[in-house]
């Protein structure tokens, strides 16, 4: 008798190791049925190993049908009023019977015009020094332009362009120097084109330090990082940005360290907008913003992984409204009192604990519930933080293209210079003229 309960006791042991690892793979198939994709959590599309479902996208139908929307004004090539070079075109005979008639008088009929480009060739100014010997006895001798800090050297347009096509056309340094070659008739090598774009950075540093300071004072900010690889280590990009400015900060760090390196008292005066990154959620802030457009990607996930749960397409609802309610412009009080009574009501009805990943989420939820609709409260507040990751992308591509960067200098660099070139767009400003205005000041000290 002892046997048996000794066999039975060791069978109901393993039955019960059977049971949990039965619900373990159990969990891990329902995740693998439905994977997470850039359409239903806050993954890279870069991630996604299969093209996601039509029906995952965020995107509600709006009825209108694809391509230029009626009454909209299109733009097309014009002809100018006062052309560079006019050449006239006189018949001399007739096409029918041959007769001269280079002397009967004309008449306009038609004019056609063609924009091209003439070569470029870069022009070389020389400066010449003399001397003057004063009725003191004292020599004074002329001085050179800052411009022309040796013997010979590249000029500040030239400057501005390496600049330009580095880090607003993502061209690496062989094709640029190809292209100043061969376009441009002026050869440089690779290492002049890192010298130029290390002295431009320098130049362009007051104008960077200044936009930095704007953000700190501005009463909205979105903020956003993003990986990037410098000489094959894994380092950071962070943005803080507005609709006039954009500030990109090169850090070693993902964590609070970045933050406190650009801003060490936080932004006091801005709410902020961010998709709750806990260095960006822990910032010092008027107040703060999560992205909902994350928020929605993930409740996709949880619906598909949870078809029989009512909280997720509750709270998507919810959300849901919350942004149409926005875009009908300020939000009366009554509405956005009624949402959050909405929110209270699913706070108060949580999930079920064994739907860990729903569970999961509804506690960010509840943590977050005084972040979810500050842009109901607060005019001009997005309630997603779409254009942070916007302004952050351009690493991404200049990564794709180049593969890396080489060293933190030239990752700094780069920030300073596409700070002042996306600021330079948001404000409708030539990009290139800006650059050539940078390109003509004097040098300051990156620290």
């Amino acid at each position: 008798m002892n046997r048996l309960e000794s066999v039975n006791h060791r069978l109901a042991s393993q039955f019960e190791l059977l049971q949990k690892e039965n619900a373990l793979l159990r969990e891990r198939l329902a995740k693998h049925g439905i994977p997470k994709n850039s359409r239903n959590s806050s993954l890279a599309p870069s991630s996604d190993m299969n093209p996601p479902k039509r029906n995952q996208s965020l995107r509600k139908k709006t009825g209108r049908k694809p391509g230029g929307q009626l009454g909209r004004e299109g733009k097309t090539l014009e002809m100018v009023a006062d052309p560079d070079h006019i050449e006239d075109f006189l018949p001399q005979y007739c096409t029918v019977c041959g007769k001269d008639i280079s002397d009967v008088p004309s008449r306009p009929e038609e004019r056609r015009q063609v924009v091209d480009i003439p070569p470029i060739r870069a022009k070389v100014t020389e400066y010449r020094s003399y001397s003057r010997v004063c009725p003191c006895g004292n020599c004074t001798i002329g001085q050179f332009p800052s411009s022309a800090v040796s013997s010979i050297c590249y000029g500040p347009n030239i400057e501005a362009m390496a600049g330009y096509l580095h880090t607003r056309q993502y061209l690496p340094y062989k094709r640029m120097a190809e292209l100043f070659g061969n376009l441009l008739g002026t050869p440089i090598s690779q290492g002049g084109i890192r010298l130029l774009l290390g002295r431009f950075a320098l130049k362009a540093l007051p104008a960077y330090q200044e936009i930095r300071r704007r953000i700190s004072g501005s009463p909205i900010v979105g903020s956003d990082e993003t990986g990037a690889k410098v000489n094959g280590e894994r380092h950071w990009f962070w943005t803080w940005q507005n609709k006039s400015l954009t500030y990109i900060a090169h850090s070693p760090s993902r964590s609070s360290t970045a933050v406190t390196d650009n801003f060490p008292s936080g932004l006091p005066k801005s709410i902020l907008v961010h998709d709750c990154w806990n260095p960006q959620r822990s910032t010092p802030g008027k107040a703060h913003q999560i992205c909902l457009a994350h928020l929605l990607r993930d409740i996709e996930y949880l619906k598909h992984r949870f078809p029989k749960e009512r909280w997720p397409v509750d709270i998507g609802s919810l959300l849901s409204d919350a942004i149409e309610l926005s875009r009908e412009g300020p939000a009366p009080k009554e509405r956005s009192v009624h949402l959050s009574d909405r929110l209270q009501k699913l706070i108060q009805d949580p999930p079920e604990k064994d739907r860990k990943e729903l569970f999961a989420f509804y506690r960010r939820i509840r943590k977050e519930q005084g972040n979810l609709f500050t842009f109901l409260k607060h005019h001009g507040v997005p309630f997603d933080n779409n254009a942070s990751e916007r302004a952050i992308r351009n690493i991404k591509v200049k990564q794709k293209i180049s593969g890396q960067f080489k060293t933190e200098k030239g990752a700094r660099e780069f920030a300073i210079i596409r700070s002042v070139i996306d600021t330079t767009i948001k404000n409708g400003q030539n990009v290139l003229e800006a650059l050539s205005l940078i390109a003509k000041l004097e040098p300051q000290t990156l620290g």
